[in-house]
């Protein structure tokens, strides 16, 4: 038995991250899976806490689950939106963090669409702070639920091939994943369009493709990515139809795919441009499973975040 200790105070990325603490927050994820199966049970791990979550981003999963998360540590919890918050008369966001500091908070979740903001408010208040997103920098607790339901269906990720189709360039997500899934031994293959997916991410350890056959043929599992429409600032391909015409994926062209490949999808989906419905709702799709084990991992990171806990496993 090997005792290792989680020492961050923070979860900024996953660039940052060795592959100990992150097999640590997935084992904590699935014990904290098996012992409250559901958000009426609850553990006392973070009674007495006070959680805010700052999202000055729009978003329904992540904030929902971070709240459901905290409530079911027994933490209390205070949300905040960008419409609701004093950024909307001018305030600083460093200024807005120091006063929710000021206020009692034990840590702070931040969504925020400029890439870096996390690591600010890291450095600029005492409380821990937990990166929701970034602007297209990284998405580390989507990533990790992400790793967790693929080894959920898949096993060990050492050696599987992981596709990840769509908008690269800007997401977060895709950057999350690329750094977790090929520190804990994953292929992964970048596919999409050129525009969105330059050859620059070889750099960074992955495989890109602009042939969306030759991307899912030997896929253990294909992870699709909207349009992030929000993020960019010029046209990068004619239409949503031309995308969908190329790159949608559908149900003759899941054909392509091994038959026991599986396919996940952050959301929001966009039915009829990256995915088609039918195949979005049937049994390969794993998506509602990620958006389950989205609590689960949520709690780890809450937990591992706001205590300093020892993390242990078998070697």
């Amino acid at each position: 038995m090997e005792v290792k200790q989680w020492h961050r105070k923070s979860l900024l990325g996953l660039e940052e991250l060795s592959v100990a603490e992150i097999e640590c927050i997935l084992r904590q994820a699935a014990q904290f899976k098996e012992d409250v199966p559901n958000p009426e049970r609850k553990t006392d791990h973070l009674s007495g806490k006070r959680i805010v979550n700052l999202f000055l981003e729009p978003s329904t999963r992540t904030r929902i689950a971070f709240e459901i998360a905290a409530k079911s540590l027994s933490a209390d919890v205070i949300s905040i939106t960008g419409k609701s918050s004093s950024l909307t008369k001018g305030e600083t966001l460093r200024d807005t963090a120091m006063n929710v500091q000021a206020l009692g908070a034990d840590a702070i979740v931040v969504r925020h669409s400029s890439a870096g903001s996390s690591l600010f408010l890291s450095r600029t208040i005492d409380v821990p702070i937990i990166n929701a997103g970034d602007g297209a920098h990284e998405h580390p607790s989507q990533a990790l639920l992400d790793m967790f339901t693929l080894q959920e269906n898949l096993g060990s990720l050492r050696g599987k091939k992981i596709t990840i189709l769509g908008d690269i360039l800007f997401s977060r997500v895709a950057r999350s994943n690329l750094w977790g899934l090929t520190k804990m031994g994953a292929e992964v293959t970048l596919a999409g369009p050129s525009t969105l997916v330059p050859k620059q991410f070889e750099e960074m350890g992955a495989r890109v493709s602009h042939d969306l056959r030759e991307s899912l043929a030997d896929a253990d599992a294909v992870m699709l990515l909207r349009i992030q429409h929000e993020r960019q600032n010029s046209t990068h391909f004619p239409s949503l139809a031309e995308y969908t015409t190329m790159f949608g994926l559908n149900m003759e062209r899941s054909k392509w795919l091994k038959p026991d490949a599986i396919i996940l999808h952050p959301g929001p989906i966009n039915r009829g441009v990256e995915i088609d419905s039918e195949l979005a709702d049937s049994s390969r799709a794993v998506i509602l499973d990620q958006v389950k084990n989205g609590i689960a991992v949520r709690m780890a990171i809450l937990y591992l975040c706001a205590n300093a806990v020892t993390c242990s496993h078998n070697d």
